[in-house]
């Protein structure tokens, strides 16, 4: 079980993690074996050093990174939350915006077992 106050500590690792591209924050809130859905359509990362080389390949592209939970909620160990991020592109410093929403499946040790994300670029945000 993870309680509400819990559940938002873990949001914030999580997203202090991304902002800072601290990849070992990032794995140690993930189970050595953990699944990261970003795509509901293709097949998930697994494990610490896929995750690692996904905070990688992400900090090589944005950088002055800001994501916000706007909320959450909690049922058994299931974390739910709707949330968004801002950045600009190393490539080009455009601003990049995205809304989304994601599922967390706690381990029983407090880590993330199973992670589903959903997101939608703003208007002109994409590319």
């Amino acid at each position: 079980m993870i309680d509400y106050a819990g559940a938002a500590d873990l949001l914030a690792a999580y997203g202090g993690a991304w902002e800072a591209f601290d990849g070992d924050a990032w794995v140690a809130i993930f189970s050595d074996d953990a699944e990261y859905h970003n795509d509901p359509f293709g097949p998930p990362m697994v494990g610490h050093n896929a995750l690692r080389a996904y905070l990688l390949d992400a900090a090589a592209a944005q950088r002055d990174v800001e994501f916000t939970v706007e909320r959450h909620w909690v049922s058994g160990t299931t974390v739910l939350a709707a949330w968004h991020v801002a950045f600009s592109r190393r490539s080009t410093g455009r601003l990049v915006r995205l809304a989304g929403f994601m599922t967390l499946e706690i381990a029983r040790d407090g880590r993330i077992d199973r992670f589903r994300e959903w997101a939608q670029y703003a208007p002109g945000s994409a590319g």
